[in-house]
């Protein structure tokens, strides 16, 4: 098929390329075994996201960037997907361990699911920064956005290296080809506008605005000069004076020129033509984009109805416990009211300095410390840190855990967005550092990444229906863990669960039952404590990222369920560390399949 944009020919090849333009060799492997196998489909995962593999803290790819909103690089990953599906089914009649069979049931999963999404209407191609999908045609956005993921790798301070003169060159490289990649997002974003797939208008701001942050000519000042001001001592004059130079022509004549083409292009040409919609269902083929979405982030076969509804009777509940909280409190008033309290007092919001916010996070971990040997057998090697999100991206971020590399070189870091210091209100902190930390993100994705059982395809993060509900559901083991002796921080857990309900209802409502922004709004207003500018921030994340926030909840009832159902079956039998144990040592897994494993487990430990 070709287009025509400005005169240009965009030509969408009907060979499989990689991303660095080579062709696949015509010829498929064979496996031996299924650790060849699964050894063949690291390397390819390593290939099709270099930027996922330096997480990894595999440094031959540093290099490099997937350019995976491309033609090339999506007709490659449909046939390598084909590919890898045949050679899983050669060993469906071979013996396998009951490790090797799970693993083979994960891997079948991951190539169905992506291939599905890259033969949608609307395209959708996993993103090599957080594994989510994105709409090929609307591949910029205010969050989960490449753009903004390798504005922290330019940072210095997150998991690009910048040790060795041989990584700052890697860098410059890698740069190049990311400014392919802006440019692909055009190309793309153009042919969105002419077929109708574009994102609402309020968003597009928020992007530009993002932009407006990033483009400087103060070399000095510029997010892309940070690694030179941070540059080790033991670089000779020489290295220090020619990377100086090629980071400010690189600035200068590539980065900066870049960013203005974008921002230039999303002002005058996409701006007037985006939408005054709210959901994806108001797209051409955003229904059926939406329902594949919905399988994706929750591996299951539910409907939106089905999940509206589910969120709908978990506000209920979680508002009745709430109001026991609130009794507890002394508050005199409904529930809306206490909200309001909750959100303006100054009892909650103490902080004068982003390093009190931090070190209070600190003091969390340390309280918990003494008890976690209770609820889990294996702790995790790799450090741990927290810090504040990088000023460039602040005001839009929500609070998030990146982990660590593989050799435990680089730690787990859990990133606090406090763009004012004096608005952070830390009823929820407690919850929220049993979230992102421990032993939520950190636990969960470093005991796998560590795990020298599973192939090394699952080692990275996973499947969020999976790696989000255990991060939820680690929420509610705060009691367990020396934690929620306050009441205002227990209701900062309830309202932390509520918050994930309230998606169940207005992610499905925006995407699936045509509920605007603002009543999504409104809707969270009426049933949670969090500020109006959070909400906000919160229910445009919902509209960027169709689906997605939908994994929490659902994830986090599949554990709670199948902690209940082992509890009653083993009675004074059951064992919480290795129940804990048992969900975790597998990889992120669907959830019929985590649900196998553990009725599996519950019949061999009631024998």
């Amino acid at each position: 098929m070709i287009r025509m944009r400005n005169g240009l020919c965009i030509v969408f090849l009907a060979l499989a390329v990689t991303f660095a333009g080579q062709s696949m060799a015509a010829q498929e492997p064979a496996y031996a075994s299924v650790d060849d196998l699964f050894a063949a489909y690291y390397q390819f995962r390593l290939r099709i996201s270099p930027t996922e593999a330096t997480k990894l803290g595999e440094s031959g790819y540093n290099d490099k960037v997937a350019n995976y909103i491309s033609a090339g690089y999506q007709q490659d990953l449909i046939e390598q997907y084909q590919h890898f599906l045949r050679a899983i089914s050669g060993f469906d009649d071979k013996p396998l361990s009951p490790a090797d069979a799970l693993s083979l049931r994960v891997m079948r999963w991951d190539c169905e699911i992506k291939r599905q999404g890259l033969q949608n209407p609307i395209a959708t191609v996993a993103s090599p920064m957080y594994d989510i999908p994105n709409i090929v045609l609307m591949p910029v956005a205010q969050i989960a956005s490449f753009n903004l993921f390798f504005g922290q790798l330019a940072s210095g301070s997150s998991i690009q290296p910048f040790a060795t003169v041989t990584d700052y060159d890697n860098w410059l490289r890698r740069v190049d080809g990311y400014i392919a990649w802006l440019d692909t997002a055009i190309d793309n974003m153009q042919i969105g506008v002419e077929q109708g797939v574009v994102w609402p208008k309020v968003l597009v701001v928020r992007s530009i605005a993002q932009l407006d942050d990033i483009i400087t000519d103060d070399i000095g000042e510029h997010l892309y000069f940070r690694p030179v001001l941070q540059m080790p001592a033991t670089f000779s004059a020489a290295a220090r004076e020619r990377l100086t130079a090629a980071y400010t022509r690189m600035i200068e004549t590539g980065i900066n020129p870049a960013h203005r083409a974008l921002r230039d292009f999303l002002v005058n040409d996409y701006l007037p033509r985006a939408g005054d919609h709210t959901g994806l269902g108001a797209l051409p083929h955003g229904r059926e984009t939406y329902r594949y979405l919905i399988r994706y982030h929750t591996s299951t076969d539910m409907t939106a109805d089905e999940i509206f509804e589910l969120g709908q009777r978990e506000v209920a509940r979680i508002s009745e416990e709430m109001e026991k909280v609130m009794r507890e409190t002394g508050f005199d008033g409904d529930l809306r009211s206490f909200f309001d309290h909750v959100r303006a007092s100054k009892t909650q919001m103490p902080f004068t300095d982003p390093a009190q916010v931090i070190a209070n996070f600190e003091a969390i971990h340390d309280t918990m410390k003494p008890h976690i040997g209770r609820l889990f057998g294996v702790e995790p090697k790799a450090g741990f840190e927290v810090r504040r999100t990088e000023a460039f991206r602040e005001n839009s971020a929500s609070a998030e855990y990146l982990p660590g590399s593989k050799d435990g070189t680089r730690p787990g870091v859990f990133y606090v967005p406090i763009p004012d210091v004096r608005k952070h209100n830390k009823f929820a902190d407690e919850s929220l550092f049993l979230h992102e930390a421990i032993p939520g993100h950190h636990y969960q994705l470093s005991l796998q990444q560590e795990n020298q059982n599973l192939p090394e395809f699952l080692h990275p993060e996973g499947m969020g229906v999976f790696v989000e509900g255990w991060a939820l559901y680690s929420e509610s083991l705060g009691k367990e863990l020396g934690l929620y002796r306050d009441p205002y921080q227990y209701f900062g857990m309830l309202s932390a669960e509520m918050h994930r309900a309230i998606r169940l209802v207005v992610d499905t409502g925006m995407h699936a039952k045509g509920w605007t922004r603002e009543r999504a709004i409104q809707y969270s207003l009426d049933h949670e404590a969090e500020s109006e500018a959070s909400i906000v921030a919160e229910i445009e994340r919902y509209m960027a990222m169709p689906g997605q926030a939908l994994s929490y909840k659902i994830g986090q009832l599949k554990i709670r369920e199948l902690r209940s159902r082992a509890e009653q079956a083993l009675g004074d039998e059951f064992d919480i560390r290795a129940f804990h144990s048992q969900v975790l040592d597998s990889g992120s897994l669907p959830l019929v399949l985590l649900e196998e494993k553990i009725d599996a487990w519950i019949a061999a430990s009631a024998d």
